[in-house]
């Protein structure tokens, strides 16, 4: 039988409890919407908690996604005064450093068109780079600092995002597994059905992170989302040896590339809890779990060569997760024509973490019907012809 919804008639049924689905459960339940979140598993048992945190402008050009990174920045800021220091919100800046000139004046050109946007990027001369990181490595020529750019720790910011949406009314349904996506005779969304029995709603929104192409076939409509691998490295606690999140300038390059091969750029920062984290790693294997002596060797060469200090520390332990990619490298946020009804959160690559709150809010407005805070059109889910391409 239909299980009964005691909060009343549902808006919307949000699959997936990772940090977007909990944004979107946040800001929707914040607007007066009825949710309920469902997951087959548990809160960010996925790519949510797979991350390492970052919530990035640094590392995006100008355009669609650094407008999203923009807004995400400043709704991060106003969820500082609803979440719990538990979150590990730190506002500790990025410092992106090249090591010749020609990478130098890459970095110059990206982060003026940035600047345009209303990024804030500060070029650091050599001599000053170790005012700002005193173990960085010597020779490097100089870089650029974002003040913008910080860190929270994902799982717990999942958790209590969905802790607040609870409080707003939303309903949390986990070990549940979405088997069916139910339809009216006209195609639009009247529900999902779970092994417990159907829940009726005239929206769901995929928020299923790295399984988003399996939830829109599901639904009768292709998104072609695919999984791309990263490693992180965790170090033994430490001093505060690395203060800001640090990365070479071939990092932004490795975010860029539609390459299926391993690909590494060491990004190290400091915890609040003591530990270094390094990554990262990108490459398309599917959901191969194996895990790889190769990029587990690259990043922590390359982590040591930008602090040698951290050449004799011990690594405690390596995790890795799969980024949900979509083949232009803009997430898919928003209504789906080709199913009435369906919503898509999904595709944010290894940004979810940084964009979830402007997704959240976007998917909330659009739920709502409500004016959009920023141009939705380039992240519609209908992009994309039968082949993967973006049209």
């Amino acid at each position: 039988m239909p299980t009964r919804n005691p909060r009343g008639p549902l808006d919307a049924v949000i699959i997936g409890a990772g940090v977007v689905g909990a944004a979107c459960a946040y800001y929707a339940s914040r607007a007066g919407l009825a949710v309920t979140v469902v997951d087959r598993g548990s809160v960010a048992g996925g790519t949510t908690g797979a991350g390492e945190g970052n919530l990035l402008v640094s590392d995006k050009e100008a355009g669609p996604e650094l407008d999203l990174a923009l807004l995400s920045t400043r709704l991060w800021r106003e969820l500082t005064d609803v979440l719990p220091p538990e979150t590990e919100y730190e506002p500790k800046g990025g410092l992106v450093v090249a090591p010749d000139e020609t990478a130098l004046t890459a970095l110059r050109d990206f982060a003026e068109d940035q600047r345009k946007a209303g990024v804030e990027a500060h070029e650091v001369p050599a001599g000053r780079l170790h005012d700002l990181e005193p173990h960085l490595a010597h020779g490097l020529v100089g870089g650029f600092h974002y003040p913008q750019d910080a860190q929270v720790q994902p799982a717990r910011a999942a958790a209590q995002l969905l802790l607040a949406a609870r409080r707003s009314g939303a309903g949390v349904r986990l070990g549940e597994q979405v088997t069916a996506v139910l339809t009216r005779p006209d195609g639009s969304i009247r529900g999902v059905r779970t092994p417990r029995g159907e829940l009726h709603a005239p929206a769901v929104v995929n928020a299923t992170g790295t399984w988003a192409g399996d939830l829109a076939r599901l639904a009768g409509t292709h998104l072609p989302v695919l999984p791309r691998r990263g490693f992180v490295l965790v170090t033994e606690p430490l001093p505060r040896v690395v203060r800001h999140k640090v990365y070479a300038a071939d990092y932004i390059s490795d975010v860029a590339s539609g390459s299926a091969a391993l690909q590494s750029s060491a990004v190290v920062e400091g915890t609040p809890a003591g530990p270094v984290l390094i990554g990262a790693t990108r490459e398309r294997v599917g959901f191969d779990r194996t895990l790889s002596a190769e990029a587990l060797r690259r990043l922590a060469t390359q982590a040591a060569a930008l602090f040698p200090v951290l050449d004799d520390v011990r690594v405690i332990r390596t995790y890795h997760g799969f980024r949900p990619y979509l083949p232009d490298h803009l997430p898919a946020i928003g209504p789906d024509p080709r199913v009435p009804g369906l919503f898509h959160a999904c595709g944010h690559e290894g940004a979810g973490i940084g964009l979830a709150p402007a997704t959240g809010l976007l998917i909330a407005t659009a739920l709502g019907g409500g004016q959009p805070a920023l141009d939705p059109r380039p992240f519609r889910p209908d992009r994309f012809d039968q082949a993967g391409a973006a049209r």
